[in-house]
């Protein structure tokens, strides 16, 4: 071993009923702990708080959301928009897969036939530095249960609202999923370019019949055709999208006709953060200055809280299909970029947010996860694919690393199982990586295991609690006559 290497290295230290003495390997030697053991130490400590600077800023800087909301709402149109922005995906395709190609989160061949998401579908991108890792959800009441594995391992949700048809039936139920699962949400009313867009009418059902304290921290620049841009109440500033897509993003002063809405609507926000949080509160009754940091850092604690539901707008662009003189389809959409802005101020980062295993060791005792790559290995499966190299499993990493070629136990089932293929997903392709830590969401290949089951390093015995699933309406058992049938069921 170098030198170098080797005075970096603390091996091992020997207590006596006195004292702890620590022995450093040098050169084959050991060094008196009065010299090299105190530098050894010191070398130790620096490494570990390098480490733990390392992590801690990684994990600030990476949200886990959902995207949810009831049927044609425009929740893979959104995801697909967001991956065009950051730059994850360079064109833009249509959500019913007119044009031949189909949305990039719609990989099967009947959900672009249908134009609509069957299977959940998980990615990542990154914005201004930030990695975000997004699952879409289905909007059919049909594939409900996709939803509710999405939200249960899950950091923070966009609740996609239509400013014409407002709070919808599903749209309840996955507000519902997202209390059951005490995530922090984010509303999105889309499609203000439509004839009867109204959303100040979707906010106030948003409070009546979803119950949500919220407040838009936005106003439009005019409705349906006259859409041109939105206002940010907390900057106020204004902002308009230019470019073929939407991409250029121009701010601007408020115009001079919304400056008395927009400082009502201003003060409307300020009000109902004040009324969930003390430090805006004090500023806002003793009348002190409100900088729009004080403003901004005030819904995040509240939203984070689940005391309060930020609502941002979005709005179409519209093109004809020229081709085939078709009616206008979605191209893109613009607030998308506020919106991720959004996501970044107000949705939490993996160690703001509170989880908790049962210790099997001690009766299931609660255990609060640390959520750092520190800790020992605690993963939960959450979703099952067969895919064309076996089982894919889904893994939300909630504390600890896992790395490929290790092997992990299988807590519900006591196996050790060695990681043979370790990737990260966009749709349905897969990047393969050496490693992953706290917080992040993966995939592993060759891993027999069961929606629900829970993966550490051997070290600890913990299980998370597995989603909600509801008794089916209806059920149905299907089995062969006899043990001679090889087990081969005739359907048709």
């Amino acid at each position: 071993m170098a030198r170098s290497s080797a005075t970096r290295r603390l091996l091992s230290s020997i207590r006596s009923k006195t004292n702890t003495v620590s022995l450093l390997i040098f050169d084959g030697g050991a060094m008196p702990p009065s010299a090299g053991g105190r530098r050894a130490m010191s070398t130790a400590a620096r490494a570990k708080e390098d480490n733990e600077a390392w992590w801690k800023e990684s994990l600030e800087r990476m949200r886990n959301i959902g995207i949810s909301a009831h049927i044609d709402s425009g929740k893979t149109t959104l995801t697909e928009r967001v991956l065009f922005y950051t730059g994850r995906i360079h064109e833009i395709h249509e959500v019913r897969g007119r044009d031949g190609v189909g949305a990039k989160m719609d990989s099967m061949d009947l959900e672009r036939e249908k134009g609509i998401t069957i299977q959940s579908a998980a990615t990542y991108c990154t914005w201004n530095g930030y990695q975000i890792n997004i699952i879409d959800t289905p909007g059919h009441v049909d594939f409900t249960i996709e939803v509710e594995r999405a939200l249960r391992v899950l950091d923070g949700a966009i609740l996609v609202l239509c400013s014409v048809g407002g709070v919808q039936s599903q749209s309840i139920t996955v507000d519902r999923q997202m209390r059951r699962y005490e995530v922090p949400r984010l509303a999105f009313i889309n499609k203000l370019d439509r004839m009867g867009a109204d959303p100040w009418k979707v906010l106030n059902q948003a409070r009546s019949k979803l119950r949500h304290h919220s407040a838009a921290v936005q106003i439009p620049i005019g409705l349906e055709e006259e859409f041109q841009g939105l206002v940010d109440l907390v900057e106020l500033k204004s902002y308009y999208f230019h470019g073929a897509n939407g991409e250029n993003v121009v701010a601007s002063d408020i115009p001079s006709n919304l400056e008395a809405s927009a400082v009502e609507k201003r003060r409307e926000l300020i009000e109902v953060v004040s009324e969930v949080d003390d430090q805006l509160a004090e500023i806002f009754l003793n009348d002190e200055p409100m900088s729009p940091r004080d403003l901004k850092m005030a819904i995040r604690r509240a939203t984070i809280a689940r005391k309060f539901v930020p609502v941002l707008y979005g709005k179409r662009i519209q093109k004809q299909d020229v081709l085939y003189m078709l009616t206008a389809y979605n191209l893109s959409l613009q607030g998308v970029q506020p919106l991720l802005d959004g996501v970044l101020d107000y949705l939490p980062c993996p160690t703001e947010v509170e989880n908790h295993a049962l210790d099997q060791n001690n009766s299931e005792e609660r255990v609060l996860l640390s959520g750092t790559p520190a800790g020992s290995l605690v993963a939960l499966a959450f979703k099952l694919e067969e895919g064309r190299f076996g089982q894919l499993t889904y893994l939300r990493i909630y504390e600890g690393v896992i790395k490929k070629g290790e092997y992990i136990v299988n807590i519900n089932t006591g196996k050790k199982i060695k990681v043979p293929r370790l990737v990260r997903m966009h749709s349905n392709e897969m990047e393969d990586i050496q490693e992953a830590y706290a917080g992040q969401i993966v995939a592993v290949f060759g891993v027999d295991c069961a929606s629900g089951d829970t993966f550490t390093n051997g070290s600890v015995r913990y299980t998370m609690t597995s989603m909600n699933v509801p008794e089916p309406v209806m059920s149905l058992a299907v089995s062969p006559v006899s043990k001679d049938s090889g087990g081969q069921v005739n359907l048709s």
